[in-house]
């Protein structure tokens, strides 16, 4: 199984998980998060100050899936969530060891199936 993250621009987040879910990825996990990088924040002028804002908001999303389907998912994020311009995020894949549905107990590969059990 493989863990997905991805940190994209928050307008992108409908238009990402849009496409996920044509792919057949149902569950995901989002979450509001702020930071920066090579975009290294912006400036604005607020009652005639200048303020140099560092960090940015960002929305992070995060998926399981089996290792088959990992390079589609990775692929469908970054087609979707690409404007071209610095500061469109980065994806992040881990290998997961386990996961547990925890109302039924399974483990493994079949915990994060989307079949309904």
């Amino acid at each position: 199984m493989k863990k997905i993250e991805a940190v994209i621009r928050p307008g992108k987040l409908d238009e990402v998980k849009d496409a996920l879910g044509r792919l057949g990825v149902n569950g995901l996990t989002v979450t509001q998060v702020i930071g920066c990088g090579h975009q290294k924040g912006h400036t604005q002028v607020y009652r005639g100050v200048e303020y140099t804002i560092h960090l940015l908001p960002k929305v992070k999303i995060e998926v399981v899936v089996m290792e088959e389907y990992a390079e589609n998912v990775i692929k469908v994020i970054a087609e979707t969530a690409r404007t071209g311009e610095i500061g469109d995020g980065k994806i992040f894949v881990s290998t997961l060891e386990n996961a547990v549905r925890i109302r039924t107990g399974e483990q493994g590969e079949s915990a994060v199936s989307a079949a309904e059990k």
